[in-house]
């Protein structure tokens, strides 16, 4: 079992974007097109919402909130009316979150985001050039107030209360390969880049013949996903991390419960999880008001501004009673 959550707590007082836009091409990891991609700066307030711009100027912006999720089978995906969706926004919404960004924009000309290396490195590494710009606004946060669970068959999923955002995260494969394995981690930009931001997707070769065979997975490869066949990895290079299969499910419980809107104050844990539940736990936490609030940060002036981190240690927030 991987474990900091001894690590010390840290809360953002304010809001933050990214410094300057990235952009990013590749495919996508189910249909195999090509995709372009731009992650842009935006004012406090403005949350993150893609834009698909092959649609042209006819109001097709998306939302990354739980309410707009419109499939959870292969991937997480959004969208708006029937023809409208963006899928596989896991892994950006992962790096967005971990790394502390609020407000950004998101800018793509298809209907997937491009899987790029699998995980979030390169969106991370992206954004470390470019830094992160705090701005005048403070800090909203959704507290969990009570447990919250969700179960599916053996799959369980809960949010219960603590002050930072921890994740306890346990996966049990069949395969020798995998097996049963657990990671509990208080998440923080730092934790997050030197811990979960490089851990890859991963499949097993029979299952995507079986993608291939369905018009999907059209895009996986050895370059982008970690491939099992006969309990050996057939990637040459090997794994990232010794237990680099929980340390993905962890980020993409993070992309997941990132569509809250805002970060949560919460521990949250599954076990044999995966997108469904994730976004049935985001459900069960909004259908029970009694079970959580709003927690806006004191309005204060950091010491400095620009991309200079402001923040505060965790005190015993209280609700929102604006």
């Amino acid at each position: 079992m991987t474990s900091n959550a001894h690590k010390a707590r840290y809360v953002p007082t304010r809001q933050a974007t990214i410094a300057d836009r990235v952009e990013f091409s590749g495919v996508g990891v189910h249909n195999g097109s090509a995709v372009s991609l731009s992650v842009n700066p935006c004012d406090s307030n403005t949350g993150i919402v893609f834009v698909r711009t092959d649609r042209g100027q006819t109001g097709m912006d998306i939302p990354a909130r739980f309410q707009m999720v419109c499939a959870t089978e292969l991937c997480t995906a959004l969208g708006v009316g029937a023809s409208t969706s963006v899928s596989t926004v896991e892994h950006l919404m992962a790096a967005l979150r971990g790394m502390g960004v609020d407000n950004a924009v998101i800018e793509i000309d298809g209907s997937e985001v491009p899987v790029l290396d699998g995980s979030s490195e390169p969106y991370v590494a992206a954004i470390q050039q470019v830094g992160i710009r705090y701005l005048d606004a403070p800090r909203r946060y959704i507290r969990v107030l009570r447990p919250i669970r969700v179960e599916i068959g053996d799959r369980v999923g809960e949010l219960s209360p603590h002050d930072g955002f921890e994740l306890d995260i346990t996966i049990d494969f069949s395969s020798k390969v995998i097996g049963r394995q657990q990671v509990v981690m208080e998440v923080t930009p730092d934790t997050f880049v030197s811990e979960l931001c490089r851990a890859r997707t991963f499949g097993f070769m029979d299952d995507v013949e079986k993608l291939w065979a369905n018009g999907f997975g059209l895009g996986a490869s050895l370059e982008n996903s970690v491939v099992l066949s006969d309990d050996k990895i057939l990637n040459q290079e090997g794994l990232r991390f010794a237990d680099e299969f929980v340390r993905h499910k962890a980020l993409d419980a993070i992309g997941d419960i990132a569509l809250a809107g805002y970060p949560i104050l919460g521990r949250y844990r599954s076990v044999r999880g995966g997108h469904r539940l994730n976004h049935q736990v985001l459900q069960a936490l909004f259908d029970a008001p009694d079970a959580w609030s709003y927690v806006d940060m004191p309005a204060r002036r950091e010491k400095a501004a620009g991309t200079i981190a402001a923040g505060v240690a965790v005190p015993a927030f209280g609700p929102d009673v604006s």
